[in-house]
């Protein structure tokens, strides 16, 4: 069974996987694993997702594979944003981390009010 098969039968409910097995060496692992985001979302997304980043998001390409418009595919865009959780690759840093690098002499006193003004 491929992922496509298993999000059809679940029919968007959530389902945790309990028994993985690697092919290359036979060992199987048990416990509780929460499938990856994309696996979660429909199949017909995960094919819109997968064109998406072929296309290099290209919402042009998009409207041309799909036979549809831009606006359609902004809201589909939005609609599978909406269930994915995005990771912050640029957080704010810590008051301590800010002090730190000001105690050392690495930032001066206006670039470490600056940095924790943006954290706010």
């Amino acid at each position: 069974m491929d992922w496509q098969e298993l999000t059809d039968l679940t029919r968007g409910q959530s389902f945790v996987v309990e028994r993985v097995r690697l092919t290359g060496n036979g060992v199987a692992v048990e416990g509780q694993f929460e499938p990856p985001q994309l696996a979660q979302l429909s199949g017909d997304d995960q094919v819109f997702v997968a064109a998406f980043v072929r296309s290099h998001g290209s919402i042009k390409e998009m409207e041309r594979i799909f036979g549809v418009s831009y606006p359609t595919i902004k809201s589909r865009l939005n609609r599978i944003a909406e269930r994915l959780d995005f990771v912050d690759t640029d957080p704010a840093p810590s008051g301590a981390d800010v002090v730190s690098r000001l105690q050392r002499g690495e930032i001066s006193v206006q670039e470490a009010l600056a940095e924790l003004g943006r954290s706010r």
